[in-house]
């Protein structure tokens, strides 16, 4: 007898052995991923990979949404541990934090268990366990509870189901693991909680799920859901919060409603401003068992905002807040009122598990931003106003002076970058305030006439004072509506609104406030496959992305580009001074607009002085955010280095590994950048001659170059005709799609191998499964034989 797979020890032995201990079927997730793997693009719109998405080979579950151990398989002639290293690196990537949520990680080759518990803290953490002494669910459920600190009485809440979706939709790891921190914490009786999790990660959903389970459990019976924008509101109960159905009512024109269970309300609704008293007086302080603060970073942490008076009004009343971005400053602190996070989920993380979309930078300098502008003396602007003498820079620029060639060259840049990609990208531009908004919308509809004479929408200036264009705000949020296409705004769209696929991102306004930047970076975060919308880019002209060097900020992108006067704004294939007030439902953008005929309005317009781009230059980030600033050959070679002392280590390495694309997961995860370096090196390489080549200085090859010799080898010989068919259809693959496409699974579903027989039919060629691999392993060692 041959030996056995990691796939038959599994289900001769390890899956035998967990359903034995009383594990139901449906209780055992196997080959269970977690993540979606980090989004990888390519320069043809709509053609990405997925690199690194991360699985397990086992996760039980004690209930749906509950679970309570990963256990990793290996083969049967490996030793025991051998597993282990990788259960700890996915326990932690599935908790998230140290305070694991998944405590209990096993390790088996089918002839015992190795338990890793990490609830131990005095005793043995490792111990063998043979193989029909695999714990219960009950057991490791009892051992959960001692480690959380939860008695049998909380376990009607603790256990309380989540909601089902009808169309089978379930919480992604991250948020289980906030609702379920959140629900155990309020059952040992804590009152204040802060969530945060980045911008598009489904905060509302979150919410939700922690709100039915509580309410499920009767442990809360009366719900308020707090927001500051109407789009928050109604957002939430037209989609997340739509099961509450009857059982939850909107406060609307500061009329208190006391017959329902679950309240939506704007905090403007509840306030009563100049105008009402404060209604939210009118309900009893222990009216609310729970009260849910969105976006809370805008308003309660300040202990003198009407925010914080509504919670301390209902002081008795479990409190969650809610946020992407927290504020920490000597006036403002979420910490301070909720305490420190329950969870934090950063967009850096959800860019890397792929559930957010990675973005790129264009930087583009004009030279009146970066060498700054003096007028001459007695100079007057274009209503006869003498201007102040004084040097102007970047963050006077249509603010206090208005230089319209400067609106014109970013309104050129703006349409050449989408010409250039797809001029029915939705964008957002973010000007100064509503007067710069308008003059952005002329100037964008002067370089795109053809496609204004399509449809007068195609530019539309969004802000809180047009009424035409809040009309056309859903028609902009929607996928599926084409129009409008470029949105000029200020405020409005910087916080709240999704517009799930915006692609282009531009900032021509000076942001001081990182809390504020981070809201506006957030508004391209969002991935829709099925729209091609995988990616965005921001186009930055006022230099505010040097945020991403800020310890706040916590994502960077996948690269810089600062473009030269005669260059293209889309970057080489790859792969503010004044006041950041926080807007709210009526605000109407900062208007300062000039009414054009001299009599008012603080600025000066100047149509005389020219603006030229003078800059180019093209910058990377580590996966840690730190600028690459040497040469990108230079900085690979030095990386690459540093992982592998010589050529014949990483050589070593890589004959080793079963499955190729795992070290090249590794390189990308070390900050090796594969698709922006073949571009560098303008030749279509392997990533393993790519990476040779590069940092070693190795002859390369060309993939169809690597085909032809295998093909020409005895390789073929000791297969039939049958199974040679295959292998040089694997190696066409090969040839036109790389190393990392043979290696998947799906390869027998796509052309060209579909042609040849469904994949059941294609393994029986070689005799079987474990046949084919042998024979795509060796396949795989003849490509790299040089080396």
């Amino acid at each position: 007898m041959g030996q056995l797979t990691e796939q038959e020890t599994r289900s001769r032995h390890i899956t035998p052995a967990i359903k034995d201990a009383g594990w139901p079927v449906k209780r055992i997730r196997e080959e269970y991923s977690f993540t979606d793997g980090r989004i990888v693009t390519r320069r043809t719109r709509g053609e990405y990979r997925r690199s690194g998405q991360k699985k397990v080979d086992y996760l039980l579950f004690y209930k749906p949404n509950i679970p309570l151990a990963v256990v990793e398989a290996k083969k049967r002639t490996k030793p025991l541990g051998s597993g282990m290293q990788q259960g700890l690196d996915y326990a932690d990537a599935l908790e998230h934090a140290r305070d694991l949520d998944v405590p209990f990680v096993y390790s088996s080759n089918g002839k015992a268990f190795l338990e890793h518990d990490r609830t131990e803290t005095g005793g043995e953490r490792e111990r063998r366990i043979p193989l029909d002494q695999f714990p219960s669910p009950d057991e490791l459920w009892h051992r959960y509870r001692q480690w959380k600190g939860l008695d049998e009485e909380d376990e009607d809440v603790v256990l309380q189901d989540y909601y089902k979706e009808v169309d089978g939709k379930t919480p992604r790891y991250y948020q289980r693991v906030a609702v379920n921190r959140a629900v155990e914490r309020i059952a040992k009786g804590q009152d204040r909680l802060l969530l945060v999790m980045a911008t598009g990660t489904g905060k509302t959903y979150t919410a939700f799920q922690i709100i039915w389970r509580l309410w499920k459990s009767g442990q809360m019976s009366r719900v308020l859901f707090l927001a500051d924008r109407n789009i928050l509101v109604d957002q939430a109960i037209t989609n997340d919060f739509r099961p509450f159905g009857e059982r939850m009512t909107k406060i609307r024109n500061h009329e208190p409603e006391k017959a329902y269970e679950i309240y939506m309300a704007l905090y403007q609704a509840v306030t009563g401003g100049d105008t009402y008293d404060d209604i939210y007086t009118e309900y009893s302080k222990d009216f609310f068992d729970l009260v849910i603060v969105d976006e809370c970073h805008r308003g309660s942490a300040k202990a003198n905002s009407e925010w914080r008076d509504i919670l301390e009004y209902f002081e008795p009343a479990v409190q969650i807040g809610m946020t992407a971005t927290p504020k920490e400053t000597e006036d403002v602190s979420n910490r301070y009122y909720f305490g420190d996070p329950v969870y934090e989920y950063t967009l850096k993380q959800g860019i890397n598990d792929g559930f957010l979309a990675p973005y790129r930078v264009v930087r583009v300098g004009l030279d009146r931003d970066l060498e700054g502008y003096r007028p001459e003396k007695g100079k007057r602007d274009r209503h006869g106003r003498e201007i102040e003498d004084r040097e102007y820079t970047r963050t006077d620029f249509d603010r206090d002076l208005v230089l319209s060639e400067r609106t014109k060259r970013v309104a050129e840049k703006i349409t050449e970058y989408l010409e250039e990609t797809d001029p029915y990208s939705k964008t957002i531009v973010f000007c100064e305030d509503i007067e710069h908004a308008e003059r952005m919308r002329q100037a964008l509809v002067n370089e795109n006439p053809q496609r204004v004479d399509e449809d007068s929408r195609y530019v539309m200036r969004i802000t809180g004072d047009s009424d035409e264009g809040k009309r056309e705000l859903d028609n902009f949020i929607d996928p599926e509506s084409r129009y409008p296409v470029i949105a000029t705004t200020s405020q409005m769209l910087s916080t709240g609104v999704d517009v799930q696929t915006c692609e282009l991102i531009v900032l021509d306004r000076n942001i001081r406030s990182t809390t504020n930047f981070k809201q506006i970076i957030g508004r391209g975060t969002r991935i829709r496959e099925e729209f091609d919308k995988v990616s965005f880019t921001i186009m930055d002209f006022r230099g505010v992305t040097r945020h991403f060097a800020d310890p706040e900020f916590d994502g960077t992108p996948e690269q810089e580009y600062e473009p030269g006067p005669d260059d293209s704004p889309v970057p080489p294939d790859d792969e503010d001074l004044s006041p950041d007030s926080e807007p709210t439902e009526d605000d109407l953008d900062d208007i300062t607009a000039d009414d054009d005929d001299g009599e008012t309005g603080r600025k000066y317009y100047v149509d005389d002085v020219t603006v030229e781009v003078i800059n180019e230059r093209v910058k990377y980030y580590t996966p840690e955010g730190d600028l690459v600033t040497e040469s990108l050959t230079d900085y690979t070679r030095r990386n690459v280095r540093e992982q592998f002392a010589s050529l014949d280590d990483f050589l070593q390495r890589w004959n080793r590994a079963d499955r190729k694309q795992a070290v090249i997961d590794e390189l990308e995860k070390q900050g090796v950048f594969i698709e922006e370096l073949r571009q560098e090196v303008d030749k279509d390489l392997d990533p393993f001659d790519l990476i040779c080549h590069v940092a070693f200085d190795a002859e390369p090859l060309t993939r169809s170059e690597r085909a032809k010799k295998v093909r020409e080898s005895d390789y073929f010989d000791q297969y039939g005709e049958e199974a040679r068919e295959v292998l040089d259809a694997l190696l066409d693959k090969y040839a036109d799609e790389g190393i990392e496409n043979i290696e998947q699974k799906e390869v027998l579903d796509v052309d060209p191998l579909t042609q040849l027989g469904r994949p059941v039919q294609i393994v029986q060629r070689f005799g079987g499964k474990n046949e084919f691999d042998d024979a795509v392993q060796e396949l795989e060692d003849r490509l790299y034989q040089m080396a």
